[in-house]
């Protein structure tokens, strides 16, 4: 298959002006909610990471469904999300029908994981929970991603226990340095807006001493301090 090109798309982040008038925390709240838990990660760097899959798995994907989403794909990375999803053609099926009719295999499980990115920038959350809940991976990168974007989309639909529940999949899957540490962050948000500074104040400290190097750990250190102190 050919080569994918590189992604241009903006990342999916909520107004920050919104945010505050959601929960009604405080400030400082406010500032790292805006910048760590509506930081999704951008478009970018999710179809970098689907294409890094992609490539380490193609040697045993279907071939006929490596084809039939490769119009579509390129659709995604073009930002062209409607056409993407439903595809331009019946020689370009679009992904939601090549999720369906390969479900199973590699090819079906990318197709779920690019049509559930798709249905979190188009705001569609729950579209998006059901098809990142779709893909399954044993790989060290996406599958973690997945379980973080379905935390995201859970937390957009303000249902913050089952935004924990896969934060917390995404913080335990395959931990490492240059992601687990965001996903640590995420969850400690989440705790943050149920009012749990106690168990908030936990992932800080796990971020803290796990990945001290992780550029979320002055971050870490100073929201720690503040979480010890709400949880008196």
């Amino acid at each position: 298959m050919a080569k994918l090109k590189e992604s241009k798309g903006e990342p999916v982040a909520e107004n920050p002006e919104l945010v505050s008038n959601k929960f009604g925390q405080a400030e400082d709240f406010l500032n790292k909610y805006k910048n760590v838990l509506f930081g999704i990660v951008g478009a970018a760097v999710l179809a970098g990471a689907a294409y890094f899959f992609y490539n380490y798995q193609k040697s045993n994907q279907n071939k006929e469904a490596q084809n039939a989403m490769f119009a579509s794909v390129i659709a995604f990375e073009e930002d062209s999300l409607d056409r993407a999803l439903k595809g331009s053609g019946p020689n370009a099926p679009g992904l939601i029908d090549v999720a369906d009719e390969f479900s199973g295999t590699n090819a079906g499980d990318l197709a779920n994981f690019y049509v559930g990115v798709a249905f979190m920038k188009k705001g569609k959350f729950e579209d998006a929970i059901s098809h990142l809940k779709e893909f399954n991976a044993n790989d060290l990168l996406v599958q973690a991603r997945a379980y973080s974007l379905i935390g995201d989309a859970y937390l957009e639909l303000k249902d913050v226990e089952n935004a924990i529940t896969y934060y917390k999949k995404a913080a335990d899957y395959k931990p490492n340095e240059q992601y687990t540490p965001s996903y640590l962050m995420k969850l400690a948000l989440a705790y943050e807006v149920s009012k749990n500074f106690e168990d908030a104040a936990k992932q800080y400290e796990k971020i803290i001493t796990d990945f001290p190097k992780a550029s979320e750990a002055s971050d870490a250190k100073k929201y720690l301090e503040q979480d010890q102190e709400r949880a008196k």
